[in-house]
């Protein structure tokens, strides 16, 4: 058993240890000199994490499975046990319990018998007691440095960075102690020191306790701590020679010059959401890309919110000042040849090539973002996904991320955990992102302990093992140093890392703002500082780095480059050429005619294509469900007949990589498909080896990539869309495990695919397949909610395109912001998936996918090829002609009693009604494409049965899918053709809840409503 052991020290006083029992080792004494007598440690005001009593029962319990099994505890207490056992000295058996992460085993402490030489007066417990202390520094050490300008923050000495809790008084201070060597730890355990207790102190005050302060400590890994140890740890602390502290000077002058010039042309009460306060942020990513740029990388891809992005886009990014002083004088930025709405002046985004400190060119991208903040983070990734896709970076060696995050927002915004958990799954890694933190130390009026729970704001990262470089806003050069400390970090481990920026908001939360209404105590200090530009000259001053003469020569040439950008600014004018990239050249605008382009392929490589889709390669062996699926998929090529949604999907991805373009399809599930109808990627049932079909289709000319999204909507949908803007030559689809649960990244389709083209003239043709479909499963299970993305689409009832019935259709999409479609026929939504690749714009496409009949409705293959009648989507099926279901006993087209419009699987609904009650005088009608609505083909129907009543049908509730939209559109439709009729409504009542959970209530809904259409 353990037992409690009281040896005498070596000034007379009982020490408390806890130590395996006479039992199992005998205890020994190292040789102790007669001095003053000390305290013994009270290992009860210790942490858990080190040794104390309460791991008694732990250790007792590790020896006896020692005992059984040497492999089945930690090596370093196997270590230990064995040299117990060999009745060696205790100096030499003693090893650090693994509860040290980081140090690994610690070596032997010499003792006499060893023929080393040991201080007389040294004890084991005294040695590991100032490794205890080391680690105490590395673990909380960011807790007692200088980080806080305003000196607002609360800095007591936690009790574990006490040396006198560790069993030492005053006396001990200039006491030598040797430590061992630890091999496996950098730092100070990295080779032998002997120090004093207070050099001991004093190095770790120096290396945690600074104007930095870092977390790395939570890191699961041995060779990252080690990397911050080694440049944490050092003799001397960091310092910039005269040249770089002058070089500093000069881009901490041009931020901020740059603010207070602002403020002077363009008025403090005009919103500019200014980086008073923070400008040392400018100097620091200046430094970082010119770091970056020397490690290699040559693409930054930056997101920020609104505080300080004028500032980062003319001073970092490089924007022209011109551009910026007009955007700012003339308010939104507006096209009317392009047809953009615009957004205000710190939304908008660019990209430039910006000339480094080492002579070399970086491409900054900094992307648009709307007011929600953070936002924009997942858009940024994808982005820079797609760039390192483009360039073959697979290890993000040369693009590069940065997030400028505000402390508020990045401790409370959900969808800041989203992002990073998804850039650290291994299909969606960018290889490391730098986030910097912005910490004014409040968010609009809120004080911190008001908007977080833990001590900094930064602590949602450490889940993902992410260091944390915390430093003072008030010292240029700490803060530089961090940020080329970040880059080196990121270059080498390709892993996420945080720049905390404590600093503070000179004005409030914009600059007509009055902050003194809610922090009066803050904002008293804030009045009475200098700032950071007038303390660093200073400071330099003093030092003798630089004399006031070079001071004012820097200030005048910042201020007389600003006037002149501000001159040329008035003649200025925004061209589209300051948006588009150059993959995007040649395409066309809103107000700019596209061709009409056929998406059919013929049928001859479709067979080939479908045929190389079906094989199973010998010796996979797929599961026995699966290898039926794909024989039937055989003989639909064989046949010609039968081609289903998942055929229809995979038939378009690989004719269009045969056609040279992109294919990227992501989501949750996508690579089986929620309802095991896609089968993307199929496992080999004895190995689990996997095959993708779509990777070995002949003649491919790009890649497709598939993959299984984390359980996120908006960080999942956000990495999508910014992969979307970088090339147009891609089809990217992002599929919801549910269309219930696209509402998950309804901002993203709010603030940025519905309306970002109008915005900031970026356009993109990116994907979503929302499942959707009232089949009895209940109110999350049913609805994509139609009526949403209809609500935000930009199509006006009363004006009916004209020009006839081919220009309307090209023009109508290119006039309008999205697409909605709800394909009733898979080789509809073959056709649609191409349309995205095969015209010279592009526009987001909302498509609403089916579930039950995914397998059921089929096409032939002669829908699908270019030689038919229609060789594109047909966005009106009507009773005959390409698509339609035939109905033999149909009256005449005067004879119709009525014409019922519907969208989707409720057709099916409809047409079985109408063939089981055997009616022949109601038309049904199929809308493919709902927006842009369809006019001119829905005027020819209606034509074509001037006696008929009209009517809507659809299985969502009267509140809720496309009856609102579709009323007012075949109002206006009707009137066109001179017909005053009624649009008469079918389908279920007001509703809150999208469905009902009763399966009973579903199947009489859907009897009532079938009724009400069809009799």
């Amino acid at each position: 058993m353990l037992q409690r052991v009281f040896s005498s020290s070596r000034r007379g006083k009982p020490l408390r240890l806890w130590l395996p029992s006479p039992s199992i080792i005998k205890i020994k004494r190292l040789s102790f000199s007669q001095t003053t007598p000390t305290l013994p440690a009270s290992l009860k005001r210790l942490s858990e994490s080190f040794i104390d009593g309460t791991s008694a029962n732990y250790v007792e319990s590790m020896y006896e499975a020692w005992k059984k099994d040497s492999s089945s505890v930690h090596v370093s207490w196997a270590a230990f046990f064995s040299n117990l056992e060999r009745d060696v000295q205790p100096g030499e058996a003693y090893m650090s319990p693994p509860t040290l992460r980081g140090y690994g085993a610690i070596p032997p402490v010499p003792s006499p018998s060893s023929g080393q030489t040991v201080a007389s007066d040294i004890t084991v417990e005294e040695i590991a007691r100032i490794m205890f202390l080391i680690r105490a520094y590395q673990v909380r050490g960011h807790a007692i440095s200088d980080l806080d300008p305003l000196g607002l923050m609360s800095r007591p000495l936690p009790p574990e960075l006490d040396y006198k809790n560790y069993g030492f008084i005053e006396s001990d201070l200039d006491r030598q102690f040797k430590l061992p060597n630890v091999p496996t730890v950098s730092g100070f355990l990295s080779s032998n020191n002997n120090r004093t207790l207070r050099e001991y102190i004093e190095k770790l005050k120096q290396a945690y306790c600074g104007t930095i302060g870092v977390e790395f400590m939570h890191i699961q890994d041995r060779e990252t701590s080690n990397w911050i140890r080694n440049h944490f740890e050092t003799e001397t602390k960091y310092s910039f020679s005269k040249e770089d502290r002058i070089h500093l000077l000069d881009r901490l002058t041009w931020a901020y010059k740059f603010e207070q010039f602002l403020a002077l042309k363009f008025g403090k009460g005009n919103k500019r959401f200014g980086l008073d306060g923070c400008e040392v942020l400018i100097p620091g990513m200046k430094a970082m890309i010119d770091r970056s740029s020397n490690l290699g990388v040559e693409n930054i891809v930056i997101g920020m919110a609104h505080r300080g992005r004028l500032n980062v886009l003319g001073n970092v990014v490089r924007k022209p000042l011109p551009d910026i002083f007009h955007e700012f004088d003339r308010g939104a930025v507006v096209d009317e040849d392009y047809g953009m709405s615009g957004d205000v002046k710190y939304h908008l985004g660019t990209s430039y090539n910006r000339p480094t400190k080492g002579g070399r060119n970086v491409q900054i991208s900094l992307v648009a973002n709307p007011s929600h903040l953070e936002a924009v983070n997942p858009v940024v990734e994808g982005n820079t996904k797609a760039k390192q896709y483009y360039s073959n970076d697979t290890e993000g060696e040369r693009t590069m991320s940065i997030l400028i995050h505000g402390d508020a927002s990045f401790a409370g915004q959900g969808v800041v955990y989203e992002t990073i958990n998804v850039t650290h799954t291994p299909k969606f890694k960018t290889g490391g992102t730098i986030h910097i933190v912005v910490n004014n130390q409040i968010g609009f009026t809120t004080n911190p302990a008001d908007s977080r729970g833990g001590m900094y704001c930064t602590d949602v990262v450490k889940a993902q093992g992410c260091p944390v470089f915390h430093v003072n806003g008030d010292d240029p050069e700490a803060v530089v140093h961090v940020f080329q400390l970040a880059v080196d970090w990121r270059q080498k481990f390709h892993k996420d890392c945080v720049i905390d920026i404590v600093c503070y908001r000179r004005f409030g939360h914009n600059e007509g703002d009055q902050p003194e209404f809610t922090q009066p105590l803050m904002y008293q200090r804030i009045e009475k500082k200098p700032n950071i530009l007038e303390a660093y000259s200073k400071k330099l001053l003093t030092d003798g780095v630089i004399d006031q003469n070079e001071i004012n020569d820097i200030d005048r040439k910042v201020q007389n480059f600003l006037e002149e950008a501000f001159q040329r600014a008035q003649t200025h004018k925004t061209k589209d050429s300051d948006w588009l990239s150059s993959k995007w050249e040649g395409f066309k605008g809103r107000k700019q005619l596209s061709r009409i382009k056929p998406t059919g392929v013929s049928v001859e490589i479709l067979s080939k294509l479908g045929l190389s889709l079906s094989q199973i390669p010998e010796g996979f062996e797929a599961h026995k469900t699966i290898a039926k699926v794909f024989e039937r998929r055989r003989k639909m090529f064989e046949t010609g007949e039968g081609i289903d949604f998942a055929m229809a999907e995979a038939l378009a991805f690989g004719s269009l990589m045969q056609e040279g373009n992109h294919v990227r399809l992501t989501g949750q599930d996508v690579e089986r498909g929620t309802f095991s109808h896609r089968h993307a990627v199929i496992h080999d049932q004895k190995n689990g080896n996997t095959y993708t079909p779509l990777h070995h289709i002949p003649d491919a000319q790009e890649r497709f990539i598939v993959a299984n999204s984390a359980l996120t909507e908006f960080g999942a949908l956000g990495y999508e869309l910014g992969y979307s803007l970088e090339n147009p030559n891609a089809l990217i689809c992002w599929e919801a495990q549910f269309g219930d649960f696209a509402n998950g990244a309804q901002v993203i389709i709010d603030q940025f695919i519905s309306c970002g083209e109008a915005k900031w003239m970026r356009q993109s043709g990116i994907v979503l397949l929302l499942p959707h479909g009232y089949e009895g499963a209940g109110p999350e299970h049913s609805s994509a909610r139609i009526e949403r993305f209809l609500q935000l689409s930009d199509s006006d009832p009363e004006i009916i395109p004209t020009g006839g019935s081919a220009k309307n259709g090209r023009s109508q999409i290119e006039n309008h912001n999205w697409q909605v479609v709800n394909c009733s026929i898979p080789s509809n939504y073959f056709h649609v998936l191409r349309r995205q690749i095969h015209r010279e714009f592009r526009k987001p496409l909302i498509v609403f996918t089916h579930k039950s009949i995914l397998r059921t409705v089929t096409s032939p293959l002669e829908l699908f090829d270019d030689q038919g009648e229609d060789t594109n989507i047909i966005r009106v099926i009507g009773e005959t002609g390409y698509g339609s279901t035939p109905y033999p006993s149909l009256v005449s087209s005067d004879k119709i009693r009525r014409v019922v419009f519907c969208t989707g699987k409720v057709f099916y609904d409809l047409f079985n009604y109408r063939e089981k009650n055997q009616v022949n005088d109601v038309a049904l009608i199929r809308i493919e494409q709902l927006m842009p609505f369809p006019f001119d083909i829905v005027q020819n129907i209606l034509s074509e049965y001037p006696n008929a009543e009209v009517y809507w049908c659809q299985e969502e509730h009267k509140n809720m899918g496309a009856w609102f939209f579709s009323y007012f559109h075949l109002k206006s439709t009707l009137k066109s053709i001179g017909q005053d009729k009624e649009v008469h409504y079918s389908g279920r009542p007001v509703a809150s809840s999208p469905a009902t959970a009763s399966y009973s209530l579903h199947k009489k809904q859907l009897e009532d409503f079938l009724k009400a259409a069809i009799l």
